[in-house]
C-alpha cells in the first residue's frame, strides 16, 4: 500500500494544497467553473487579466487551432477591476476551496499600480500575477517584459503598491529570460511565472490572409513545452525566488518535468479548452504519479533533475 502524498507547496509565504494552478485567461473569473471542478482539488486559479477600465478585446477570429496547440489574440478582454471586485469577488469568497490569484495588466505603469490599489481593498485574494507582456504605450509600444529597464520600473512600482505577494509573469520573447528574471527579482518580485505565449503567425493559403484578425497571436499548447521547460530551468538557476512553470501541460508527467527543471508549481492553460476539468484531472494524476513512484512530498521534485 502506497504512502499518502503531501501535495502542499509554498510560494512567497502562501500555502497551496497542490502545485497545479489554473492559468490566467483559460479559467474565466473562476465562478464559471464552480460546478465543473472541485476547487479544493487544485492549488489555485488565476483570474483573467484585470485592467483599470473594461476592455472589449480584439475582433474575431481571435482563436485558432494549430498542429500542436492554439494561437490566440483575445486582446485582454475583461470587465475591468472595479466590476470584478464588486460582482465576482463576493461570489468567489463563498465558493468552497477557491484560492484566488488576480492577474494584473495595464498599458502604463500607472495603470498597473491603480489596478493593484483597487484589488488591495478586496478581501479573498492571496496573490497578484503581474502580466509583463503588455506594450507600454508611454514608450512607443515597447513591451514591458522585453526591456530590462521598463520591467524593473514596472515591478518596483507594483511591488511598492501591493499589499500581497507579487508574482511576475515573464515574456518568453526575449534573448535571455534568465536576465529578465533577475531584473524582476532585484525590483522586488516575490516569484516569477513563465512562460507566457510566443508571438506567432498563421496564414490561410487559400485566401492569402492571416488566420487571426490581429495578424499575429500568442502560441500556446504542447508545441511550446520543450522551450518552456528549458526556460524554467534557466530561470531557476538564475534567481532565488520561486518559479512557476507553464507551457503545454496536459498530463501529470508534464508537471513532473517542469518541477524537475526547477518549478515550485505550474499553471495549466490551453488544456482547459480541450477539457474544462483538466486542472483537476492533472492534479489528481500528479498525486497518483507520486504515489506510484514513492514520492511522499511533492516539493522534493523541484529541481530534482539528475544530470
Amino acid at each position: 500500500m502506497s504512502k499518502a502524498v503531501d501535495m502542499a507547496v509554498t510560494i512567497a509565504g502562501v500555502n497551496f494544497r497542490s502545485p497545479v494552478i489554473a492559468a490566467s485567461g483559460t479559467f474565466g473569473y473562476g465562478v464559471e467553473f464552480e460546478e465543473i471542478i472541485h476547487m479544493e482539488k487544485i492549488g489555485a486559479f488565476v483570474t483573467k487579466g484585470l485592467s483599470r477600465e473594461p476592455m472589449a478585446g480584439n475582433n474575431a477570429p481571435r482563436i485558432i487551432e494549430t498542429s500542436a496547440g492554439m494561437m490566440n489574440a483575445i486582446g485582454l478582454q475583461n470587465m475591468g477591476v472595479r466590476a470584478f471586485c464588486e460582482e465576482k469577488m463576493p461570489v468567489l469568497r463563498r465558493m468552497q476551496g477557491a484560492v484566488v490569484i488576480a492577474n494584473v495588466f495595464g498599458f502604463t505603469k500607472e495603470d498597473c499600480v491603480e489596478v493593484i490599489r483597487v484589488l488591495n481593498d478586496a478581501p479573498g485574494i492571496v496573490m497578484y500575477e503581474l502580466n509583463a507582456s503588455c506594450p507600454n504605450t508611454s514608450h512607443g509600444g515597447m513591451v514591458f517584459g522585453t526591456d530590462p529597464d521598463l520591467l524593473g520600473e514596472l515591478v518596483y512600482a507594483c511591488k511598492r503598491a501591493s499589499q500581497r505577494p507579487l508574482l511576475v509573469k515573464l515574456s518568453p520573447n526575449v534573448t535571455s529570460i534568465g536576465t529578465m528574471a533577475k531584473v524582476a527579482e532585484a525590483a522586488g518580485a516575490d516569484a516569477v511565472s513563465l512562460v507566457n505565449t510566443f508571438v506567432s503567425m498563421s496564414i490561410d493559403v487559400e485566401t492569402r490572409r492571416p488566420r487571426i484578425a490581429n495578424v499575429t497571436g500568442g502560441l500556446s499548447g504542447p508545441a511550446i513545452k520543450p522551450i518552456a521547460v528549458r526556460m524554467v530551468h534557466e530561470v531557476s538557476k538564475a534567481v532565488r525566488i520561486p518559479v512557476v512553470g507553464m507551457g503545454g501541460i496536459v498530463r501529470a508527467e508534464d508537471v513532473v518535468e517542469f518541477m524537475l527543471a526547477g518549478a515550485t508549481a505550474v499553471e495549466v492553460g490551453t488544456a482547459s479548452y480541450a477539457d474544462p476539468r483538466a486542472v483537476e484531472v492533472i492534479s489528481n494524476g500528479l498525486r497518483k504519479w507520486c504515489g506510484a513512484h514513492g514520492v511522499t512530498d511533492v516539493r522534493t521534485l523541484t529541481g530534482g533533475m539528475v544530470r
